[in-house]
């Protein structure tokens, strides 16, 4: 979604629009649209810049991304 690569679907995080905020989908199990992007900071900042998640979920935004931040910070550090 922000750097536009393709990988495929286990490397990617899967994320979900719920009231507002952009929530993110570990299990892929959540209800409604959901969008896939790499779980990097350089990604999620593309994404961000670009109103992706805007044209993703079909809205005006901007959507809270804070909680996908810190999914995204913990998923980097957890990687070697």
């Amino acid at each position: 979604m922000g750097c536009r690569k393709r990988s495929d679907k286990p490397d990617l995080l899967r994320v979900v629009l719920s009231g507002g905020r952009c929530v993110p989908d570990l299990r892929g199990t959540l209800p409604g649209r959901g969008a896939y992007l790499h779980p990097t900071s350089a990604c999620l900042g593309q994404a961000v810049r670009r109103r992706a998640f805007n044209r993703a979920f079909r809205g005006p935004g901007p959507f809270d991304v804070t909680e996908l931040h810190r999914q995204v910070e913990q998923i980097e550090q957890a990687e070697p």
